[in-house]
């Protein structure tokens, strides 16, 4: 295995990026990378406590023995996450064994170096604090089963706001999705009631844990008060009387021994403002705050928001803002976005009056299903992200990965590309199939000479191509469709040009991101973006004061993983169809000789009067041809270091074809096919951990 940039795994590990340049290079130098082939064991059940471990890439499997001599698998750990943190700061013999699941790469600091690292840098001692808080067990009341838990509160600042159904699905949708144990938590004051036994088919009487009451300990509760379904979703109903704060002891109390057994507690919180239940609040890893897309609503959710950060030190990023659209606004997203304050982590498609509670299971098509799935998918930190890279002609390999996508039903939860990617990737996300793309590549570039169909020339000042005419194809295509419109989250990728460094654009027309990140430099003009453009219905707009320019994608980026990467994708599957270095060297030696050789035989065998013509043509072509193989060269060098981000890379063989071959379309989808299909049991393998 190649040993990577350690620069570049500190960056672009989450626990790390967000730290300064000179705190990375403090952990560079007092770390080490280390390799663990498949199957070595990195450290034992009873080992003293010597290092803290991250996965910079593979997998690693985390297990114990219990009471009996087998394995029991606790989790399954990728990129970014670590492990050994509870020895190391307990000084306690690790609990669990950990085994390289493949070939791995991990981030290695031993005990010394990490004591004086978590002096010079404490914030990174709180980041860590919030996993120790998840993984460290009442051991001494309960054997732990489980590796790590997180604990989801689901709260609103008004009653009616679809909290316990929302809370329902989510939980029904993290059990499917992860296989993992989930318990919902049914939380109401005395007197209330408790509507989830219902939905999730418990009949006749059921017993309710009164906090109030002077029952047992938090063991005898969760064992006489625990109702199981039909559904694998257990379930528990509270009552409190919110002046006793005995309720909140002993609330906590049951939580702090229920993630001994379940990877994921659903709290299905009361709208009420009172300290205890912003005492509970504080257990969580993570809020979801239904609101509506009301003015008056989103107001009061931004003034709750307000209040957990100013009065109760709530950190940023533990809230997350969901609207449910069960109410009719007048208001779009943009507007939305003002008044709540903040970005709306998601949105909830309105459901119809009758419809089941169980939206996951009985209707999973509808779009409110698949929103909850997307939310559990990211929450259970199986997200899967599609990365489309660069190259024109041989971007049509990435219709055949997405044919095989669909056929094999691979999930994918996010997709991002640069320039023909990013034209591939805005076709799939705006709801084309991979067959419906297939069509339009297929009847739009028939013949060689269709290429020129794009192509509308103008005095090479900042590029020989204007733009317009790959505008009209693709308004053709995706009309006024924006970035809320998809079926699943897009980000595309222009170059700034004053800026130096990749834009990711998630906002706005489809067609204008497109056509900044299909910008070639020295081919295309640059995309002159402003936030007008947004409102303009399209097309490139005049100057503006806060104008941008934006280039080609692959320039800055040609393979863009790093952005899925920053945004927690825990799988990624790049697609890199730029040929190898060797092959555009090769390539552009043999253009330099057609441009000095085949023109001037051409001047010598052809009339004056067909001359022009044929000059014409050949000029266009080669000194296209020029430009695009010298920007390949640096691209599959960028390329390469981008795929080290990735879980798996596909890279269709091209050998035999050529960037403006459009009219081979049919061709380069079989090979993309072919790639996809020759990795597919790697890319189950990936997907199902």
């Amino acid at each position: 295995m190649e040993l990577y940039d350690k620069d570049l795994i500190l960056r672009d590990i989450p626990l790390f990026f967000q730290l300064s340049e000179p705190q990375r290079k403090l952990i560079g130098q007092r770390s080490a990378v280390r390799e663990y082939k498949k199957g070595s064991i990195i450290y034992h059940e009873g080992d003293p406590a010597d290092a803290f471990y991250c996965v910079a890439l593979g997998r690693v499997k985390i297990y114990n023995y219990g009471q009996s001599t087998e394995e029991r698998d606790l989790e399954y750990l990728h990129r970014g996450k670590y492990f050994g943190i509870i020895s190391l700061l307990t000084n306690e013999p690790h609990s669990v064994t950990a085994k390289a699941l493949n070939d791995c790469l991990l981030l290695v600091i031993n005990k010394e170096d990490f004591d004086f690292i978590l002096k010079k840098i404490p914030r990174l001692a709180i980041d860590l604090s919030k996993t120790l808080s998840r993984r460290l067990k009442r051991k001494d009341l309960h054997q732990k089963t489980i590796f790590e838990s997180t604990i989801v509160s689901v709260f609103s600042s008004y009653a009616q706001a679809g909290k316990s159904i929302y809370a329902l699905n989510l939980a029904l949708s993290l059990k499917n999705q992860t296989r993992k144990s989930v318990i919902i938590l049914d939380i109401a004051p005395l007197g209330k009631t408790h509507s989830l036994p219902r939905r999730l088919g418990i009949e006749g009487d059921y017993r309710i844990a009164e906090l109030t009451a002077p029952s047992g300990n938090e063991k005898k509760i969760i064992e006489d008060f625990s109702l199981k379904n039909n559904f694998g979703v257990d379930l528990i109903c509270f009552s409190y009387q919110p002046e006793d704060e005995s309720c909140l002891r002993k609330m906590v109390a049951v939580i702090s021994m229920l993630v001994n057994d379940y990877h994921y507690l659903i709290l299905d919180l009361p709208s009420s403002m009172d300290r205890a239940i912003f005492s509970i609040l504080n257990q969580s890893d993570v809020i979801h705050i239904l609101t509506s897309p009301d003015p008056v609503d989103l107001k009061r959710t931004r003034n709750l928001i307000e209040r957990l950060k100013s009065e109760f030190n709530f950190q940023e990023e533990k809230i997350k803002a969901i609207i449910n659209e069960y109410r009719l606004s007048k208001l779009n997203c943009d507007e939305q976005l003002d008044i709540l304050g903040r970005a709306i982590f998601a949105t909830l498609p309105k459901i119809e009056f009758q419809a089941s509670g169980r939206l996951i299971l009985d209707d999973p098509d509808c779009e409110y299903a698949r929103a909850v799935r997307r939310i559990s998918r990211q929450l259970g930190e199986c997200t899967v992200g599609l990365v489309l890279g660069v190259g024109v002609a041989y971007g049509f390999c990435h219709i055949g990965v997405l044919k095989v996508i669909e056929e094999e039903k691979i999930p994918v939860d996010i997709i991002t590309g640069s320039s023909i990617g990013a034209l591939i990737a805005a076709f799939w996300a705006a709801g084309y199939s991979s067959k419906e793309i297939e069509a339009i590549i297929s009847g739009e570039f028939k013949e060689p000479k269709h290429i020129w169909s794009l192509i509308d020339l103008t005095v090479p000042f900042l590029g020989f191509i204007k733009g317009n005419k790959l505008l009209k194809f693709l308004k053709k295509y995706l009309g006024n469709k924006t970035f809320y419109d998809t079926r699943l989250p897009l980000k595309v990728i222009a170059s700034d040009v004053k800026r130096k460094e990749p834009r990711v654009i998630d906002k706005g027309l489809l067609v204008d991101a497109v056509l900044a990140s299909c910008s070639m430099p020295g081919v295309f003009a640059p995309f002159r973006f402003s936030r007008q453009a947004n409102l303009s219905g399209g097309g490139i707009p005049p100057f503006a004061g806060k104008e941008e320019m934006l280039f080609d994608g692959g320039v800055s980026s040609p393979l863009p993983t790093e952005v899925l990467f920053k945004l927690g994708v825990k799988k990624i599957i790049a697609v890199n169809v730029t040929p190898s270095r060797e092959d555009i060297l090769h390539q552009y030696e043999r253009l330099k000789e057609e441009v000095t050789v085949n023109i001037p035989q051409t001047i010598k065998k052809k009339q004056w009067f067909g001359l022009k013509n044929e000059l014409k043509v050949n000029l266009k072509t080669n000194i296209f041809n020029i430009i695009f193989s010298s920007v390949e060269v640096l691209q599959s060098q960028v390329a390469e270091k981008e795929a080290q981000l990735a879980d798996i890379v596909l890279h269709p063989d091209t050998s035999g074809l050529f960037w403006l071959d459009l009219h081979k379309a049919q061709e380069f989808i079989r090979r993309g096919e072919d790639e996809a299909r020759r990795n597919l049991s790697k890319i189950k393998q990936l997907v199902e951990e």
